[in-house]
């Protein structure tokens, strides 16, 4: 016996492509609530530099997976499917269209297709590596990585602590890469009916709407939030402050670099980070994509999925 699908959009890019802004036109022209697929937008008191939808935006249209968990609390792919799949559940029974948006290809991925089981790994591992990167920092464990399983490496941001030690407990554990793994896992089963729709633009121009997005972020006052994330309790050393903008301010904020290279070097890595997540759904030939001047398109090509 077969069952029908749910059918959902996907809206996807890189950072400061103007995911939010679509995802919520979509939302309100087809009765449909968005589900937020961004792995910093889930912390709850991280606003500012996590681009969130204002309180406006999320008042035009329902979102979900936005402000569910402490800045210190553990969060991956894995949860975020699990959670997404019963919201998805959700709506559907109550007509409403799911609209998935958000730059973190691999939550997108573990929700359409499912994670590969991992198998187990031998006790005391991810403790030792966790007080490795405590001693001699995450960094270290990256250049380990790299020689150990270099396409996961170049995948993985060298402070990403909790997804560069998963990934040697991994290898230690099980002899086996983590690249290998997921791809003979192959994601090959889709879970739902799907229309993946990302949103890209000329690369100048992409690079210039960052570099005004940092400084609007400035402007909000990102450092402010900083302040008040630390004095909470949220320590420099969690996961959560780990991220672009986080860990550049709080440099700063330990005077470790002054305000014009914090500046330059925030907009730096956030190109750059930019470039990762475009290298990464580019990989996706079912993605349809669209440019400023095509966004008009959009509507008709989710009616078009629809019917």
């Amino acid at each position: 016996m077969t069952y029908k699908k749910i059918d959902i959009v996907i809206i996807c890019g890189p950072t400061a492509a103007g995911k939010t802004s679509a995802a919520i036109k979509i939302a309100e022209e087809f009765k449909g609530e968005v589900i937020s697929a961004d792995s910093m937008q889930i912390y709850k008191y991280m606003d500012i530099g996590t681009a969130k939808p204002t309180l406006k935006e999320q008042m035009a249209i329902k979102h979900h997976m936005i402000d569910i968990v402490e800045p210190n609390e553990h969060f991956d792919a894995a949860k975020f499917s699990d959670l997404s799949h019963d919201i998805i559940s959700k709506l559907n029974k109550k007509g409403k269209l799911p609209v998935v948006a958000g730059g973190t290809g691999l939550y997108i991925k573990a929700l359409i297709y499912g994670l590969f089981q991992s198998e187990k790994v031998f006790p005391g591992i991810k403790k030792r590596l966790q007080d490795e990167a405590l001693i001699y920092g995450t960094p270290l464990l990256h250049k380990r990585l790299k020689k150990i399983d270099p396409e996961t490496a170049e995948k993985l941001h060298q402070n990403d602590a909790s997804r560069v030690i998963r990934a040697i407990e991994i290898f230690e554990g099980t002899g086996k890469r983590i690249s290998e793994q997921q791809r003979k896992h192959g994601f090959a089963e889709k879970q739902f009916r799907v229309l993946s729709i990302g949103l890209t633009m000329e690369r100048a121009k992409l690079y210039n709407k960052i570099n005004r997005r940092v400084d609007q972020m400035i402007e909000l006052g990102f450092i402010k939030e900083i302040k008040s994330l630390l004095s909470m309790g949220f320590t420099e050393n969690i996961q959560a402050m780990q991220s672009i903008g986080y860990r550049h301010l709080i440099d700063f904020l330990k005077k470790k670099s002054s305000w014009e290279e914090t500046l330059e070097t925030l907009k730096r890595d956030t190109r750059r980070y930019a470039k990762r997540q475009l290298t990464w759904f580019r990989a996706n030939p079912e993605i349809k994509w669209l440019e400023p001047e095509r966004l008009e398109d959009m509507p008709e090509l989710v009616e078009k999925f629809l019917k």
